[in-house]
């Protein structure tokens, strides 16, 4: 079996990392090394020793231009092409909330990928206000982030610049979705608040690259691998429908390399 080398990327602001290191350790990789965007700057090619890249949440650089605009910036100007010969040798980069507002803004995660150009951005939410709630989304199934989950499943969110927006809609974007905000029957949200909390265009919570093995999405899988983490843990439990679905999803990328 393949040994998994995972990277969970620190910068100042970032605080989901230790998080997203005890998940892809428990999901099953290998090593999971914590590396600070100041020490890729300078070595950058050791990103190739990596199968796995998680860009996690937090506020990096306190967002202040706008909501990972810093830290895209330094990956755009100092890391792209790494990044894409990353990605292009078919391993998983993954951006959690603040991490997808880095890869969108970074042109990684766009429908221009080539020149790295912005066609996409994550915006204030609607409701003027940081969003910290559970939610329900309806799962598009593909090959690697959410092979064997139901179509819905539930993980929280916490942001507040996190409405999708573009105009870029094609049939080919339309396929990119991975995630749209729900209710828990499965019926799309349309915009409606809470069940949408940001106002997403298309309730879009999370999309990928064309090739699939980059994801960005706005909830947060590494908040919930213990099913003691679910706010309604007990009444779920004696109901035996309670499970892990963050969990599942970093067990699936490891699984996938």
């Amino acid at each position: 079996m393949k040994r998994v080398f995972a990277l969970v990327l620190r910068a100042a602001g970032v605080n989901c990392n230790k998080e997203t290191v005890e998940a892809l350790n428990i999901a099953g990789a290998y090593r999971v090394d914590e590396i600070h965007i100041n020490f890729l700057r300078k070595n950058k090619k050791i990103i190739r020793k990596y199968n796995i890249l998680v860009i996690p949440g937090g506020f990096t650089y306190g967002d202040n231009v706008s909501a990972g605009k810093i830290l895209a910036n330094e990956i755009k100007f100092l890391l792209i092409e790494e990044l894409k010969r990353f990605i292009k040798e078919g391993n998983i980069l993954l951006g959690i909330c603040n991490g997808f507002q880095v890869l969108v803004k970074s042109g990684l995660l766009s429908m221009d990928e080539k020149n790295n150009k912005q066609t996409f951005s994550l915006i204030d939410n609607d409701s003027k206000r940081f969003e910290c709630r559970w939610v329900y989304l309806k799962v598009n199934k593909d090959k690697i982030f959410f092979k064997n989950l139901p179509d819905i499943i539930c993980l929280p969110v916490a942001h507040n610049e996190g409405k999708f927006v573009t105009n870029e809609i094609s049939e080919e974007f339309k396929n990119r979705i991975a995630l749209k905000y729900s209710l828990q029957n499965g019926e799309i949200a349309n915009g409606r608040y809470p069940f949408n909390p940001n106002g997403s265009l298309l309730d879009i919570a999370g999309i990928t690259n064309k090739e699939g093995n980059v994801l960005g999405l706005m909830p947060h899988p590494e908040r919930f691998i213990f099913d003691v983490q679910h706010p309604n843990y007990y009444n779920l439990k004696l109901k035996n429908r309670i499970f892990p679905y963050g969990l599942e999803i970093f067990k699936n990328i490891v699984k996938y390399i």
